[in-house]
């Protein structure tokens, strides 16, 4: 019974109560999200980060060299000789590379020309079809498939560039041979392709699509790569002390830096912690206030109320149970809040990974639930009831029946 008058009586004042509500839904809209972005993010880029300890590249800002070549959300700062880079690649300190060229789009996806160390280095797996083997044959990722519809079989012409409004290479076309499984991993969001794709695409002039070693009329053997260029290689080392040094070396002896992802995303952790908790002070700040203005409405109602409380008291209520009904009234102000901001926290989170998807081709999940953190919000949402709550409730525990009801 009690129950039931504290949910009828939470409406006594609804302009009040619907103030409320809507101050705590807010707060824990914005708390929830958030904390999901915050976690999301965090994983998206531990997990494509994972076992590349140096990116080698133009120079320019090792961050942006990172965000470009490691998360493909980012111009690259430049491209690298082909030839000079492959000194570095088959360094006895080197474990693994993975070279990267690109320039070209499709439908604002990046067509990345690489080699078979890629699918090894991150762990992928073809859904359907095959790993490219020939020219203009590539493997799209498991999103676009599902996102543009491109299947084993189809063909598509390139765009330059990063915009998708750029111009169209007509000259040839890219043909889908594979299709990779979910991983969860920027590969989800690309086109991969052979190298050779990405130079013959910009070679209009190119007849034979062979890589083999020229020889001048002098008689001097050229690099079968002369004058060929990429974008970044990816590099796995095999000691800690090349880890250290090479970021040092390569910029002083080549026109190439080596950027530490682990360094430059820690930056970037660092600088986006700070935002999300400025917004998730700012959140609680809202909280605070509504936990204020349930605090008030209970107190200003408490003078209109107090007959209705001594007539409780006279058919058998407790003082107890009088301190349980207003202590109701601010919990299910607060829980309804809750409800609710979860609820309009995971729309806001959907829409934000539509803007995402579409600017950086990074997609959250809205309907992931985090028990622990999103549980620690629920207790601190009826915590800041249950304080906005206590001296109200106090007073309708003190109510002296008598006096009350002789004054009325």
């Amino acid at each position: 019974m009690i129950s039931k008058i504290a949910w009828k009586n939470t409406w006594f004042k609804p302009l009040n109560t619907f103030l409320s509500i809507v101050l705590l839904t807010a707060s824990v809209s914005i708390i929830s999200i958030l904390i999901l972005l915050q976690k999301q993010f965090e994983e998206k880029f531990s997990a494509s980060m994972d076992n590349i300890d140096l990116v080698l590249g133009a120079k320019g800002s090792p961050l942006q060299l990172v965000l470009s070549s490691v998360y493909q959300i980012d111009a690259p700062p430049g491209n690298i000789p082909y030839p000079q880079a492959e000194n570095w690649m088959n360094n006895p300190m080197v474990e693994s590379a993975v070279p990267l060229a690109y320039g070209d789009n499709y439908m604002g996806y990046k067509i990345v020309g690489t080699n078979d160390n890629y699918f090894n280095h991150f762990k992928l797996s073809i859904n359907e079809g095959t790993v490219f083997s020939n020219d203009f044959e590539v493997v799209v990722g498991s999103s676009i498939a599902q996102n543009i519809g491109l299947k084993i079989g189809d063909t598509f012409f390139g765009t330059h560039g990063d915009a998708e409004e750029g111009e169209v290479h007509d000259h040839h076309a890219y043909k889908v041979v594979g299709v990779l499984e979910p991983s969860g991993k920027v590969a989800d969001q690309l086109i991969l392709s052979n190298i050779e794709s990405v130079w013959h695409m910009h070679d209009h002039e190119h007849e034979d699509h062979t890589e083999e070693a020229h020889v001048h009329a002098e008689g001097e053997i050229h690099h079968p790569h002369e004058g060929k260029e990429i974008t970044a290689v990816l590099l796995k080392l095999r000691n800690n002390m090349a880890k250290m040094t090479w970021p040092r070396i390569i910029p002083q002896n080549t026109d190439m830096q080596a950027a530490s992802p682990a360094l430059e995303v820690n930056r970037l952790f660092a600088l986006f912690g700070v935002g999300i908790t400025a917004l998730k002070y700012l959140a609680f700040g809202i909280m605070f206030i509504s936990g204020i203005s349930i605090f008030v409405a209970l107190y200003n109602t408490l003078k209109e109320r107090k007959y209705e409380f001594a007539l409780l008291r006279i058919t058998g209520a407790s003082k107890l149970q009088l301190l349980w009904l207003v202590l109701l009234e601010s919990v299910f102000l607060c829980v309804a809040g809750f409800i609710l901001g979860i609820i309009f926290g995971r729309i806001g989170l959907y829409f934000l990974s539509v803007s995402s998807q579409q600017e950086f081709k990074m997609a959250f999940n809205p309907f992931e639930f985090l028990w622990k953190e999103e549980g620690l919000l629920f207790l601190a949402t009826v915590a800041v009831g249950i304080l906005a709550a206590i001296i109200p409730a106090i007073k309708a525990y003190s109510l002296n029946i008598s006096k009350t009801l002789s004054n009325a």
